[in-house]
């Protein structure tokens, strides 16, 4: 697992300058809040931390989280899906197993609820040169990323 140091970092949401600080130490860790009150397990901790450690540019999946701190991909997708630290911990870089660009944001196609999370996720992998196909899988394998090193 990846060494995490504590951070803070500004960034600018809708015109709106924003600072998310994430906690590194057990102590602050074990203070932390979400805005709803809610603490954090420890295999959320864990999501977070490899997660955070997916360089820009690369992509993850689901399975080799779960491989790399246990669970499981459903356990993975669930603590991506309520990320208190986005975009810090950069969920956006976990794909599927079959390189299909998998859920953001709770919603998993183009065709789910709001039928924008699935564009917004192209859009923001596609600034980092992440590319998918018109049907929403990576273009390039080479993307994949597992802990220190390429899987293709």
């Amino acid at each position: 697992m990846p060494a995490v140091r504590s951070s803070a970092q500004l960034i600018e949401l809708d015109n709106e300058a924003r600072v998310i600080y994430y906690p590194a130490s057990q102590a602050e860790r074990a203070t932390f809040r979400t805005i709803n009150g809610k603490r954090l397990t420890e295999h959320q901790w864990n999501v977070y931390d490899f997660t955070k450690s997916i360089p820009s540019g690369k992509v993850s999946t689901y399975a080799e989280v779960c491989r790399a701190v246990g669970g499981s991909p459903r356990s993975v997708g669930n603590a991506l899906r309520h990320n208190p630290f986005a975009p810090c911990v950069p969920c956006h870089r976990v794909i599927a197993s079959s390189l299909y660009i998998g859920g953001f944001v709770g919603e998993w196609g183009p065709d789910s609820k709001t039928k924008t999370q699935y564009h917004r996720k192209v859009a923001i992998l596609k600034e980092e040169g992440v590319i998918f196909t018109g049907k929403g899988f990576l273009k390039e394998k080479e993307r994949v990323w597992k802990e220190g090193k390429n899987l293709c």
